[in-house]
Order: C-alpha cells, then structure tokens, then sequence
C-alpha cells in the first residue's frame, strides 16, 4: 500500500537501518498499549504487553507480506500477543474504578451521570466474551474501518458484522436493564 505511512521506516529497518523501528513505536505506542490496556485492565501490565508486542514485531518484521496496511498487521500481532499472555497469566481482577482512574469528579449533575453512563458503559464491553469485546474495542473504541478490523482479528468483514451486531445486542440487553441512566438521551 503506497499510501502507508508506515512504509519508509518498515523499508529502512529491513535495509539494516534498527534506528528506523523507533519511528513505527513512537506512532504505534499509545494506541498499542491502550489496547492492551482495554484487555486487561492493569497500566503496567498493558505497558509491558505493548512492549512485548513491538518486540515481536520487529523480529518478526520480514514475514509481514504487505498485503494491508503495516498498523493492521500489527494491531493483529499485539491482539494475538494479549490474547495468549493473557490466558497464561490470568492477572488479578481489577476494580474497574481502579482501571478507570477519573480523577476528581467534575462539576455539574449532566457530567457526574454522563461519567457513570460511560462507566458502565465500559464495565459492560470487559464483560462481553472475547470475540465480541475484540470486535467492539477494534472497531468502535480504537476506530479502525471494517476492513482493518477484521484483518486484526482474522476473519471475513462479515463475521466481523455479525460480532459487531451480537455485541451490540448483548450490551443492550444489559444496558436496558439498568434503566433511565444510560438510556439514549
């Protein structure tokens, strides 16, 4: 893809140019360990994830074949990665306040319950089953196209659809039975 921004410090770093590969981290590491981070729901373990993730990437970084974009290759690297850390590690459960750190409470009544909407909004997503929560955190949450998002998780855009559409169902159902505070406005 011509238009990837990626392209020039992937060539260099194949050239032999390791400088090169600080560039692709320093675009990539924000939204990398915000992933992870939305699997696990601990800071540093998300951290460290990321890191493992670019350190996987860089080695493994002449097998990519091109065919998409660099950023879709290796969000799908560093959601395999969590994926399987994860299920080795199984981390401490983490109160999802915790997870979400919102400081002090902002002023206004219209403020505190669109904090607790989106809190329980949040809360709902880390509760949907794997497949589902990846889909919703890679389409909706990270913002990546269709065709990027199923890239990441390996499967047809359509099965990508059906996911999406399970996912919103099943935060529905949840959601609707928690009443008037997160409602559509």
């Amino acid at each position: 893809m011509a238009d990837d921004p990626d392209l020039p410090d992937v060539r260099r770093v194949l050239e032999g140019d390791v400088e090169a590969f600080e560039g692709i981290v320093r675009r990539w590491q924000t939204p990398i360990v915000n992933l992870a981070f939305r699997l696990c729901r601990e800071r540093g373990l998300a951290e460290d994830m990321a890191q493992e993730a670019f350190v996987k990437a860089y080695r493994g970084l002449a097998r990519w074949r091109g065919e998409g974009r660099f950023s879709t290759w290796l969000f799908a690297l560093a959601l395999n990665h969590c994926r399987s850390r994860l299920r080795r590690i199984r981390p401490p459960a983490v109160d999802i306040e915790e997870a979400y750190d919102l400081g002090e409470p902002p002023e206004g009544e219209r403020r505190v319950e669109d904090e607790e909407r989106a809190r329980i909004v949040r809360q709902a997503v880390a509760e949907l089953p794997e497949r589902y929560r990846d889909a919703v955190v890679l389409f909706y949450l990270r913002g990546a196209s269709l065709e990027e998002a199923a890239r990441s998780l390996q499967v047809p855009e359509g099965t990508l659809k059906a996911r999406l559409h399970r996912a919103r169902g099943m935060l529905r159902g949840r959601l609707d039975l928690l009443g008037p505070l997160v409602a559509e406005d």
